[in-house]
């Protein structure tokens, strides 16, 4: 299997368990590693034979601008399953950064893994 990436993908949402963060937006980022076979792809040269980043990224920005989460585990579990839904993809690996969200610390948030490489 054969990887496509999306970095850094930021999206504002409403995500937390405080009464002041149910009041605002905050900026959340997401990694997203995906399996796929691209030769297919790298043969045709169509967009038709791959996976869509940019389909996958759209949908995703949707999803996310109009979800209300109290946890980032739970958004993150909703976004892996349409991913691998909706996009047929057998296998992801999705970060979900929630930037400063503990003084002190850059970065916090989940890593999950979904499905396998293998395909099933």
């Amino acid at each position: 299997m054969d990887t496509i990436f999306i970095r850094d993908l930021r999206v504002d949402t409403v995500i937390g368990i405080f009464d002041w963060e149910r009041r605002i937006r905050q900026t959340i980022s997401l990694d997203l590693e995906m399996a796929t076979d691209i030769r297919k792809a790298a043969a045709s040269d169509r967009i038709e034979d791959t996976l869509n980043y940019k389909a996958v990224a759209k949908r995703l920005i949707a999803f996310v601008e109009a979800s209300e989460f109290q946890l980032v585990e739970t958004l993150a579990e909703r976004c892996a399953e349409i991913v691998r839904e909706e996009f047929g993809v057998p296998w992801l690996r999705l970060t979900v950064n929630k930037t400063g969200a503990v003084r002190g610390a850059r970065d916090v948030g989940v890593i999950i893994e979904r499905g396998s490489r293998e395909g099933g």
